[in-house]
């Protein structure tokens, strides 16, 4: 006779769909914008609150120098706030330096002149990208989570991080949506999530939130200054058809908010009072808008200062609109104010792969590693040597440092300029 056959109940109770649990998989975000690829952190401009991080005896560089950040050669992105500094490590770690009065470096500076050279911020997440404006700064984590510190500001002074206030430490943005892509305005945050949805907070005084009415844009009116700290979805109409716009890529400039729908076409809300929104009524503008004077330029990135917008396009030419003062368009002595972008044409053989902008400055790298810059000279951000002398035209940097690197990433804050550049 053979043997009985063992049923479930032999062994273990039967359980009515019976799951192992098996732990939930972190996923790992990916994004365009994301870099991956180490290199070395130079600066120069104006340092005399640390943001260049060379020590409290260097108060300023004319061409760009070295600052002490960890292990130096392996740093895979780099930031300008306003007078400060931030870099990520290529394991993910972020080091800061820089002006520390309202928390923008996310760390403690209490032992003088720590603020002058690099130091590690206490995160418990490896950051694949981070952002700054002037007195904040943010960080994504490989989760898709984002950290900030520090603290918006508007016309009367500091408005907080949070309706508590400024943050010294990081502090965790309450938002449920997995974030790709973080940009920073002078004082305003922006946050591209994984569905395509723009998140913001900060300042909204000049429009650059997107989501809130002009009548409650200071300090929240009557409603209170948590609609504008809370992060809240910016809604955006669609010019045509029905459905919700989505985006894959946002950009900052100090007071204005750009956003590129996915499958094509560009919208923007802010400032505009130079036309530098790319919108012919100069006005602040509340509601994102369509802009239709993008659309002769196939954009690949956006940088933009105090009151002018730089466009990238597929082909590596730069096109500038907004403010022409200071030679910041690139434009020449002549060039008149647009809303539509022109062609910097005195650069027009060169390819650029990375654009950056300070308040009355651009800057930008090459294919090949060079660094041409323009605008305003005054505060030694463009490199040129020379303290005095604005550049109409973009012009090459000459640069020890630059002649065995090659330049990948440019930014500008309101007084220094950082690069980052990989060996030849």
């Amino acid at each position: 006779m053979p043997p009985k056959r063992k049923t479930q109940s032999a062994t273990k109770p039967a359980t009515e769909n019976h799951v192992d649990e098996v732990p939930a998989k972190k996923v790992k975000i990916s994004h365009w914008s994301h870099r991956s690829k180490p290199g070395t952190v130079l600066t120069f401009g104006q340092g005399d609150v640390g943001q260049l991080g060379l020590g409290e005896d260097i108060m300023e560089r004319k061409k760009p120098a070295l600052p002490s950040i960890g292990d130096s050669k392996h740093m895979v992105d780099v930031v300008a706030g306003g007078m400060h500094t931030v870099t990520i490590s290529e394991d993910g770690m972020v080091y800061t330096f820089g002006c520390n009065d309202e928390g923008a470096l996310g760390r403690d500076t209490s032992e003088e002149g720590s603020e002058f050279t690099a130091g590690l911020v206490s995160l418990d997440a490896k950051i694949v990208q981070v952002s700054a404006g002037d007195s904040h700064t943010a960080a994504l984590t490989e989760e898709g989570k984002v950290y900030a510190w520090g603290t918006f500001r508007d016309g009367n002074g500091p408005i907080g991080l949070t309706v508590e206030g400024l943050k010294k430490s990081p502090y965790l943005v309450p938002l449920e949506e997995t974030v790709v892509q973080i940009a920073s305005g002078n004082d305003h945050l922006c946050m591209l999530t994984s569905k395509g949805e723009i998140y913001t907070m900060g300042c909204g005084e000049q429009g650059q939130l997107g989501r809130i009415a002009e009548c409650f844009s200071i300090r929240g009116g009557r409603k209170g200054v948590g609609i504008l700290l809370e992060p809240s979805v910016v809604y955006c109409k669609r010019v045509r058809g029905k459905g919700k716009v989505l985006f894959d890529g946002i950009w900052c400039s100090n007071y204005c908010t750009f956003a590129r729908v996915q499958g094509g076409g560009y919208y923007g809300w802010g400032l505009n009072n130079y036309h530098h929104l790319g919108l012919e009524d100069v006005k602040s503008w509340f509601t994102p808008q369509p802009i239709l004077s993008f659309s002769d330029v196939q954009v690949e990135s956006i940088a933009g200062g105090q009151h002018h917008t730089v466009l990238l396009d597929k082909e590596g030419h730069m096109h500038a609109l907004g403010n022409t003062n200071y030679g910041r368009l690139g434009l020449g002595k002549e060039c008149e104010e647009s809303h539509s972008p022109a062609l910097m044409s005195a650069v027009k053989l060169e390819k650029f792969v990375d654009i950056g902008c300070g308040a009355s400055v651009t800057l930008a790298c090459t294919d090949t590693g060079d660094v041409y810059a323009c605008g305003m000279g005054s505060n030694l951000q463009l490199g040129n040597g020379d303290e005095d002398e604005d550049l109409y035209v973009p012009t090459k940097i000459a640069s020890k440092q630059l002649e065995m690197r090659k330049a990948i990433k440019v930014d500008a804050g309101g007084q220094h300029t950082v690069l980052l550049a990989v060996e030849k």
